[in-house]
């Protein structure tokens, strides 16, 4: 939600080994209940304004949920996917807004 995504495209290598699969995704780091629990929906709702990423949202928990410290760090795994030789960075997106719910 406030962090950057990739797309990415498969290698030959990523056909033979996964079948064309890599991530779709960094991967929860925090259930929606430890999210919940841990985070405050108006320091995200601040971080993301301060990264100037928009935000609409259906309800406040589902700010705490989709928080970027609820997720793994996308970086790092797709950086692996790509050292594994399963896929490659083609571009890198930046979001200016998200919309949930």
């Amino acid at each position: 939600m406030g962090t950057c995504s990739y797309v990415l495209v498969g290698t030959d290598t990523g056909m033979k080994e996964t079948f064309g699969s890599t991530c779709h995704g960094a991967g929860r780091a925090l259930s929606r209940n430890a999210s919940r629990r841990k985070l405050n929906y108006q320091e995200v709702l601040q971080q993301l304004n301060e990264k100037n990423i928009a935000i609409r949202v259906a309800s406040p928990k589902l700010i705490t949920e989709e928080a970027p410290e609820s997720y793994k760090d996308v970086v790092d795994v797709v950086d692996t996917c790509e050292a594994a030789g399963i896929s490659r960075k083609v571009v890198k997106l930046r979001p200016i807004a998200v919309v949930k719910g």
